[in-house]
């Protein structure tokens, strides 16, 4: 994951203007920069089972996501991050300007926070990629192993974060080619050797009535999802979350010859990658696995094992993506370990927290910090030791952590919309075409998109067997509550004697830190 991915999740803006090297402006292709945003959305092959579960109907789904809100979305950000290029901080700047220095802090510790929630997802993806890689794939659904590996991973993770950020840098660094997007292409290459071979296909094998019809007394898919209630809609907010990301980028608009063209191009091609890597990712996943037998944790393993078994009649090059696989989803686990708490770091500095979390070590990691990050996550991680089905537990702590980003993006919506009115003639770089009623129509789509997503958060789906309706859905309200409680507790707990010197600051947001822009508000 890039210093500029990170910055997603910690809000600390790396944008820089453009380079003049002997008298000639450098400036970043369009391209250059809808690729490296759609990099910033596919971290993982993590969420392909998930969509693979909808059949045909992921189209509609991921249709949705890509037009209600990744497209909204990547545009409002570049907005906004046109508007504070000149300022660290992201949504905490963002946020910050439109509704004051409270809500931009609530913001930047929930992005924090639904950081830590989305952890234990994706240590039990690499859990399955360990049990794969060791020829077992039996223990990848064991809820006993996917805890204890969850945990403490976890904890080997955050003591290589303890080294440094550049050690921990290097060690991530090809994890996105080797672990997502390697596996990826040959997985797509499986499923097109699949087909070609005449093997059975998966959606053609379908009686859910969730995903499929009955047509003349034949079962076909469906391509539209079922709309019986609510449940059969629930993965749309999981889905959702796998294209989340895109405000990463947005900071780097004015890095463009012409923002205001150019960034409208770069996100539409980041739009149509992330589109085909989720699409055909998905479609050799429900392809190869039959319906039933799709799993949300160990669906990418199970697709690569029957098409290796077929195509060869053994299953070596498994073990060999498996582990792959798995060292990309700790890669893209301790990139995020860094990034969020960064985040956190330059609020604390800013006296939003006290002086104990403002420490770091001689090497200038966040040691306090990461410490409770890791107790968090650990309790979080947990659950999977109470919860026989992994898939039902993995779903459940995703969709803690969908429900909390999803709150940071109605917000972002909502300041985009505001400084409009409030600050209009800040330059921006890069603005949304249309004046106010363009604002109102993208925004507003994008919120509308997410408060509908948000709702769908708190509906078990019927794919799985969740057990207890209520249990479920009081579980994932009360995560959002006490977490979006949290950041309120600590403000009104603020004290004058939380704010360092700026020698202070400075040495833990490193030596070329300007720490006055964090007085916002």
């Amino acid at each position: 994951m890039s210093a500029a991915e990170r910055s997603a999740a910690t809000g600390t803006s790396v944008s820089s203007p453009p380079k003049s090297v002997a008298g000639t402006t450098k400036y970043l292709t369009v391209s250059a920069l809808g690729f490296t945003t759609a990099a910033s959305i596919v971290t993982s092959l993590r969420g392909l089972p998930m969509m693979a579960k909808e059949e045909m109907t992921m189209f509609a789904y991921i249709g949705f996501s890509t037009i209600l809100f990744l497209i909204p979305a990547g545009l409002v950000a570049a907005e906004l991050g046109s508007m504070y290029a000149d300022k660290a901080g992201g949504l905490y700047a963002w946020i910050s300007g439109a509704f004051g220095k409270r809500a931009g802090f609530a913001v930047i510790f929930l992005s924090w926070i639904q950081v830590i929630v989305f952890y234990p997802t994706g240590m039990s993806f690499a859990a399955a990629g360990v049990a794969f890689a060791f020829d077992r794939p039996d223990i990848a659904q064991n809820h006993i192993y996917v805890g204890i590996f969850a945990i403490a991973a976890f904890w080997l993770c955050t003591a290589i974060a303890f080294v440094s950020n550049q050690f921990a840098l290097k060690v991530t660094r090809a994890g996105f080619l080797l672990g997502t997007a390697l596996p990826g292409i040959i997985l797509v290459l499986v499923f097109i050797w699949w087909i070609s071979t005449g093997h059975s296909i998966g959606w053609q094998h379908t009686h859910n009535p969730d995903v499929t019809t009955v047509r003349d007394g034949h079962d076909s898919p469906r391509f539209f999802p079922y709309l019986a209630g609510l449940s059969g809609l629930a993965f749309l907010a999981g889905i959702l979350l796998n294209f989340a990301g895109v405000e990463s980028q947005g900071v780097h608009s004015t890095e463009l010859k012409n923002p205001a063209k150019g960034y409208p191009a770069a996100i539409m091609i980041a739009a149509a990658t992330a589109f085909g890597i989720f699409t055909l990712g998905a479609l050799a996943v429900a392809g190869i696995v039959p319906y039933p037998e799709i799993n949300l944790n160990t669906g990418v393993f199970d697709a690569f094992s029957s098409g290796f078994t077929e195509m060869i009649s053994s299953t070596w090059p498994v073990r060999i993506l498996s582990a792959l696989i798995a060292y990309g989803a700790l890669a893209g686990v301790l990139a995020w370990i860094l990034g969020p708490s960064r985040g956190v770091l330059a609020t604390a500095h800013d006296g939003m927290l006290p002086p104990v979390l403002q420490k770091v070590n001689s090497r200038g990691v966040q040691v306090n910090i990461l410490i409770i990050q890791g107790v968090i996550v650990s309790l979080l991680s947990s659950i999977y030791l109470f919860m026989d089905d992994v898939s039902s537990a993995f779903f459940l702590i995703s969709a803690m952590a969908v429900s909390l980003y999803l709150i940071i993006y109605m917000v972002m919506y909502a300041a985009a919309i505001r400084l409009r009115y409030t600050q209009p003639d800040l330059p921006r770089a890069f603005k949304i075409p249309g004046g106010t009623l363009g604002m109102w129509l993208f925004a507003g789509i994008g919120f509308l998109a997410v408060a509908f997503a948000f709702v769908l958060a708190f509906v078990p789906p019927s794919q799985l067997p969740i057990g207890n309706k209520g249990t479920y859905i009081a579980l994932v309200a009360g995560g959002a509550i006490v977490f979006c409680a949290v950041p309120l507790v600590i403000e009104r707990m603020k004290k004058p004697s939380w704010i360092p010197p700026d020698e202070v600051k400075a040495k833990a947001l490193g030596p070329s830190a300007d720490t006055s822009h964090l007085k916002i508000g």
